[in-house]
């Protein structure tokens, strides 16, 4: 080509964007580098000529970068390209697709990328009814296609960045609105938005739990892509900002599988410069949006990249006779700011002092109980009424002797109806009425009505109610053709109250900030700086409880510095797992037989026996712990629970008759159950009222304490039930903490002897002795067991293959350690860990989804581009939640697992001091904890055991007298109706080293064996929203950088 008979030997490179993207950093950046080549002449259209000139005027040019933005005039580009046939780094007709998300997901699918499973509903005009579309409670259907809650709302405009995510009533319920980031916000969660939107055409899909990152990959060419993570808006909606105030985010690898999907993503839409965000969810990944062209911001290794790619595509296309070989050193010398490495210390335990200086964490595993709870409350009686008995058959299929549980809103409200129109709105008159079942079958109805009525908003994990058939009878069936089976009597048990109190929340959200600062490496910020950087592997699992559930949501929140409520935290971050962290029907037999023996030491003053018990061992002895004058305080327990259950009655009275004179016996108690979800504090205008503390009236609290009454002794027979004893404790601590305000006569007395009792009960409910302890917490936590020594030793295997693949690069100077040869020998480390994966983007399964958590997906730092001191440092994080049965199972195998007949001779692997500092501990209150901390001394040999060491920590959590007075910290706290945490107590020596080798050996016998850990199950209607059973729902990576400049320190 020629200008003005003069050979031009510079490719003309057309900019014809807005003249805002123009003159962005990374464009200006990218630009200065090609013109740095030499080759290159760079021509800025402007908005003025864009705009208004015609195209026959516009600079001619033999590349074009041209891309839509915000009133960029399209079909002028279009017109111009076609005019001229510049070469085109985005071809522009496919830009239209990106404004219509169906296009975007159907050309997905069309080149077989995987994007989640979706629906669309297309509406003509505002609120228009389809047939095809039910919203329900928890779901939508669309053409038959059901998506249970959480899932996802996206409108089909492309340029309407406003989505919805909806959450399940068993989580809350509410919504999530994502938008484009205002200030330092990116979402916000409505809890009273329930119902979708209807006024527009929407996309709705599964939603993905991501484990609270989102990645975005930003392609040059089909041949070129680079990943970032980010926080996810999902969770809190708060955008992480660095000092700058720009967007934190980290690069991150992609596998071999991702990469595919970039390459097809570029070539489908035909955009060689353009960005996508990536779901990585349960093993695979997920195309969920295609945004056109997009740069990676302060990334000076990227721009030199892109420019060295572009470079070869422009000359290939309009220059081939030219060599577009990179040359040895670049053109340009950039004067690159020094960016701020991370500031991190080494990390110290933070609890027995310090360690080696080449000790590296590894592995830290919390089994942590949940929050303070308001009393576990339950109702049982039998019912004949047919409106009960025609609910039980509508919900269980008709099948007259199959048990019903009710649990969600729309059932809960139908049992509600029915009470609501079986109670009576008057008072029977209690003298003259002799039919005293009658009255007290009227009493437990009421007493449903007012449980369901509680808060005005119903939960399932707060309250639920089962329908057990009793007897039967043969009726001819509607129709008249033969005879059919129908109940007369079912019992009834309604299940309530256990329910997370501000307090608890507040104490869950307190620990996870103290684990933030103190169980990591770093100084406050060590653990944020590793979970961003793809650094931190953490996993959260909860029991099906509620109060558990949100303890976990609350630890998470407090942890990872998250904000917002918590129903968010808990969908995108807790991992539901019934079968490990719930239930004691394994060892149901033995804790009879302990509760028998433990009936008898109390109630008939015997001594126990304390022949070859050594005196220096006294948790040695059967029933330790139960006070020696417990029969004599067992009369004075009942005594002063009848005096606090008559005040109580008193003030019941009195709201009853409230209820009564108002003009519906209907009327709710005004109080929010489902608010209160997201308070730390206490609900003062009701304490000012002179109201019991929470959502509990008067008439709730004086069956709950009616109860305890009834059930501690029986009259008639002359028996105290001991496993109340545990119940009234409950009872007097919460109305201690909660309801001081009320100032009941007796109730500090009251506590102090239940306490007493208590303090010998609870311990000797998992075991009389310590073998017999052994026995029962083996049985309960031998699952946990199980997937406790998984962690640990998929850590070891982890640390140890890092150890021997960098051993190999350091004595091997043929490895490569940069450019596209360094990420192939990254994907040759990945094979190593996650065995022979296949490439093929759509079959890259997880190993784990056949395993469970035994093996799991490796996601990981990019060292090249990470601006982190230590790329080496990796933690693996694995919390579980649970109730107290668990942790006093856990503990009595930690201490006693010596005793087993398998390891005689071996000592406890809890030294003296920790045993009679667990002696004296009477009890593991809420938010208790056990801690194991794995630490790899990197300058011993692989091969020798001291390589890897254990560290054992506890805490008795929040155990502290409400009526402690000289604790100023206690003190205030009591103002807040809260009670401080303990903190982490020491189980060995300091200096002591009890190796990883000596903990398997010692907990082995115990443990559920990996190969036995059954495949992971999806509950119905649930395949993303906590489903997998002890597996890996959030995929906050397993990183390991390698690279032969990598210190083994860490440092």
């Amino acid at each position: 080509m020629e200008e003005d008979g003069v050979p031009r030997t510079k490719i003309t490179l057309g900019v014809c964007v807005m003249e805002k993207k123009a003159h962005l950093g990374p464009m200006l950046q990218i630009l200065e580098r090609l013109q740095a080549f030499g080759e290159f002449e760079v021509v800025h259209f402007g908005d003025k000529v864009i705009l208004e000139d015609p195209i026959e005027s516009w600079p001619i040019c033999d590349c074009l970068i041209a891309f839509y933005s915000t009133g960029y005039p399209l079909k002028r580009a279009e017109a111009y390209a076609e005019l001229r046939k510049p070469f085109l780094v985005n071809e522009l007709e496919q830009q239209h697709l990106l404004h219509d998300r169906r296009k975007v997901y159907e050309l997905l699918e069309m080149y077989g990328i995987p994007v989640p499973r979706y629906a669309l509903v297309n509406r003509e005009y505002p609120n228009q009814e389809l047939d095809y579309f039910i919203e329900e409670e928890d779901f939508v259907e669309v053409h038959g296609n059901r998506f249970w809650k959480p899932f996802v709302e996206k409108p089909i405009d492309g340029d309407d960045h406003s989505i919805m995510i909806y959450y399940p009533s068993s989580a809350g319920g509410g919504m999530k609105e994502l938008f484009r980031k205002v200030g330092n916000r990116s979402s916000e969660f409505h809890p009273e938005v329930r119902r979708v939107r209807r006024e527009g055409s929407y996309i709705y899909e599964e939603f993905m739990p991501t484990g609270g990152t989102d990645v975005k990959v930003y392609t040059v060419g089909p041949e070129y892509a680079h990943a970032e993570a980010r926080k996810s808006p999902v969770v809190d909606g708060v955008v992480m900002r660095n000092l700058d105030g720009k967007e934190v985010r980290y690069p991150v690898l992609l596998t071999p599988a991702e990469k595919e999907m970039a390459r097809e993503v570029c070539c489908a839409f035909r955009q060689a410069v353009c960005g996508f965000d990536l779901l990585r969810c349960g093993g695979r990944s997920y195309v969920c949006d295609v945004n056109g062209w997009s740069f990676v911001k302060n990334s000076y290794k990227y721009y030199d990249d892109t420019a060295c790619v572009l470079r070869k595509m422009f000359l290939d296309a309009k220059a081939p006779h030219l060599s577009s070989t990179i040359p040895p050193t670049l053109p340009w010398k950039v004067n690159e700011p020094v960016q701020q490495s991370e500031g991190l210390t080494r990390q110290g335990s933070g609890i027995i002092g310090t360690f080696g200086q080449s000790e590296e964490l590894r592995c830290v595993i919390a089994i942590i109980r949940h929050g303070d709870r308001t009393p576990k409350q339950k109702v049982k009686f039998k019912v004949t009424e047919e409106k009960l008995l025609n609910l039980m058959l509508k919900y269980n299929g008709g099948r007259s002797r199959t048990e019903t549980k009710l649990k969600s809103a729309i059932q809960l409200q139908d049992l509600l109806d029915a009470t609501r129109i079986l109670v009576p709105r008057t008072r029977p008159d209690r003298e003259s009425d002799s039919e005293a079942d009658d009255i007290e079958h009227a009493e437990k109805l009421r007493h449903v009505k007012a449980v369901l009525e509680e808060g005005g908003h119903f939960s399932g994990i707060y309250r639920k109610v089962q329908l057990k058939p009793l007897k039967w009878v043969k009726v001819l069936k509607n129709n008249g053709e033969g005879e059919e089976e129908r109940p007369t009597e079912a019992l009834m048990v309604l299940k309530y109250g256990g329910v997370l109190t501000h307090a608890g929340r507040k104490q869950a959200e307190e620990l996870g900030r103290y684990f933030r600062n103190n169980m990591y490496p770093g100084e406050g910020t060590g653990l944020l700086r590793l979970h961003s950087t793809y650094r931190h592997d953490l996993k959260i699992y909860s029991s099906d409880e509620g109060r558990v559930q949100m303890s976990a949501a609350a630890f998470a929140k407090g942890l990872l510095d998250l904000e917002g409520q918590l129903t968010p935290i808990l969908v995108s971050l807790v991992s539901k797992d019934s079968s490990m962290l719930d239930g004691l029907e394994n060892a149901s037999s033995e804790m009879e037989e302990a509760k028998a023996r433990l009936n008898e030491i109390i109630t008939s003053a015997t001594k126990a026996d304390r022949n070859n018990v050594l005196p220096e061992k006294p948790w040695m002895v059967d029933g330790a712990g139960v006070p020696p004058n417990a029969s004599e305080l067992l009369p004075k327990l009942v005594e002063l629970t009848k005096m606090v259950t008559e005040q109580v009655r008193l003030l019941a009275k009195d709201e009853d008759e409230e209820l009564a004179d108002t003009s519906s016996y209907n009327v709710c108690l005004p109080y929010d159950q489902a608010k209160a979800l997201g308070k730390t504090n206490i609900d003062v205008d009701r304490i000012a009222a002179g109201l019991p503390c929470g959502s509990e009236g008067f008439l709730l609290m004086f069956a709950r304490w009616r109860k305890l009454e009834r059930d501690l002794y029986n009259e008639r027979k002359e028996r105290f039930d001991i496993p109340q004893i545990p119940d009234v404790y409950d009872s007097c601590k919460y109305d201690l903490l909660h309801n001081a305000h009320l100032n009941l006569k007796g109730l500090d007395e009251l506590f102090k002897v239940a306490q007493l009792l208590a303090d010998g009960v609870i311990p000797n409910e998992y075991g009389i002795n310590p073998r017999q302890k052994l026995k029962i917490g083996s049985k309960i936590a031998r699952r946990l067991l199980g997937k406790i020594l998984i962690d640990l030793r998929n850590t070891r295997e982890e640390a140890i293959n890092v150890a021997e693949l960098k051993n190999n690069q350091d004595n091997d100077p043929t490895v490569p350690s940069t450019g596209k040869d360094d990420t192939d020998y990254h994907s040759k480390i990945n094979g190593k860990f996650e065995g022979a994966r296949r490439a093929s983007f759509t079959s890259d399964m997880s190993l784990d989804q056949d395993d469970d958590d035994d093996k799991e997906t490796k996601y990981r730092l990019d060292p090249k581009y990470a601006n982190v001191r230590t790329p080496d440092r990796h933690v693996r994080t694995r919390l579980y939640f649970t109730s107290e049965s668990h942790i006093h199972s856990l503990m009595n195998v930690l201490r006693y697992c010596n005793l087993d007949e398998s390891l005689q001779g071996e000592p406890s692997i809890v030294c003296d001091n920790g045993l009679e500092r667990l002696c004296r501990t009477k009890e593991l209150d809420y938010m208790s904890y056990i801690v194991l901390r794995l630490f790899e001394d990197t300058e011993v040999a692989l091969e020798d055991p001291k390589r890897f060491r254990i560290e054992m920590t506890f805490s008795r959590g929040a155990d502290l007298s409400p009526l402690e007075s000289n604790d100023s910290e206690a003190t205030s706290l009591h103002q807040e109706h809260t009670l401080p945490i303990m903190g982490p107590e020491r189980l060995q020596e300091v200096g002591s080293c009890l190796t990883l080798e000596m903990m398997e050996k010692m907990f082995r016998p115990f443990a559920m064996p990996a190969e036995d850990f059954p495949p992971p199950s999806i509950p119905q209607g649930f395949s993303g929203y906590f489903s997998k059973s002890a597996a890996v729902l959030e995929r906050l990576v397993n990183l390991w950088p390698f690279h032969k400049y990598g210190n083994a320190n860490g440092k």
